[in-house]
């Protein structure tokens, strides 16, 4: 089992920025994949950023140049983390973390409750 809790978000004025951070605990190692999802009302959950087990890191079109994804390993949890600069008010979403067990003959994907940015002015 995993779990995972967001933190960071709140309302912001277009321009500004936030830092979205994720506490992963369980099943979870320094390796395990993540990534932040979004989605915003009326629209499909999307890819933001992520990181891959290998330590690569992709991002969406939208937000490249803007957005940083980071972890941080302590002891047995592991910290993940959204940098949110420049921000557009089409940022505006629920913010999800995600990490991904791969099991042998599939994967479990794993959700966190989900963390409100509103971009407005």
């Amino acid at each position: 089992q995993v779990q995972l809790v967001e933190s960071g978000g709140g309302l912001v004025q277009p321009g500004g920025s936030l830092r979205l951070s994720c506490e992963a605990s369980g099943n979870i190692f320094s390796m395990t994949p993540m990534g932040w999802y979004r989605q915003a009302p009326g629209k499909q959950r999307e890819s933001v950023a992520t990181i891959n087990s290998g330590g690569r890191r992709n991002y969406a079109d939208a937000v490249k140049g803007r957005f940083t994804i980071s972890r941080e390993n302590v002891k047995n949890t592991v910290y993940l983390y959204l940098q949110m600069n420049s921000l557009k008010p089409e940022d505006t979403a629920v913010y999800y973390c995600n990490a991904v067990i791969l099991r042998p003959g599939g994967q479990t994907d794993y959700w966190g409750q989900g963390t409100q940015v509103t971009v407005s002015s």
